[in-house]
């Protein structure tokens, strides 16, 4: 457990998907919280049904909806790897939390980092594999 400056205790978790970095802490309550995502409520930040649905996996695999108050940071990449890269994050989060809850979040596969990123361009190439288009005359 870490102290935060208000010594109010939170649980912390960094989550990573694609170029998307999230930096995740979870809060104790008995009520649960608003959700914060870069200042902004969830529902706000991600206004998309199911993005939402990929933050909160970790919560309803584990059965702990209401005991926590979310508060991330995350930069880089797009929308989706966002919410997933806080789903990473907070899965890590709840592992600190109870490491008795890992075997269920990594058989739910929501420990393992998703390692898949964009390839690089190649030089004479369009892009990562494209070739340039075939001209016979």
């Amino acid at each position: 457990m870490v102290q935060a400056e208000t010594q109010q205790q939170y649980f912390y978790g960094t989550g990573k998907r694609k170029t998307a970095i999230a930096r995740v802490r979870l809060y104790p309550t008995n009520d649960g919280g608003p959700m914060l995502v870069n200042g902004k409520l969830v529902e706000e930040y991600f206004n998309w049904l199911p993005w939402q649905t990929v933050i909160n996996e970790p919560f309803r695999v584990t059965n702990t909806g209401n005991q926590f108050q979310l508060v991330a940071r995350v930069t880089g990449g797009g929308v989706n790897a966002q919410a997933e890269a806080i789903r990473h994050g907070i899965a890590r989060a709840l592992i600190e939390y109870d490491a008795g809850l890992k075997a269920t979040l990594r058989r739910n596969g929501l420990v393992t980092r998703d390692s898949r990123i964009k390839e690089s361009k190649k030089y004479g190439l369009k892009r990562a594999r494209r070739a340039p288009q075939y001209t016979k005359r």
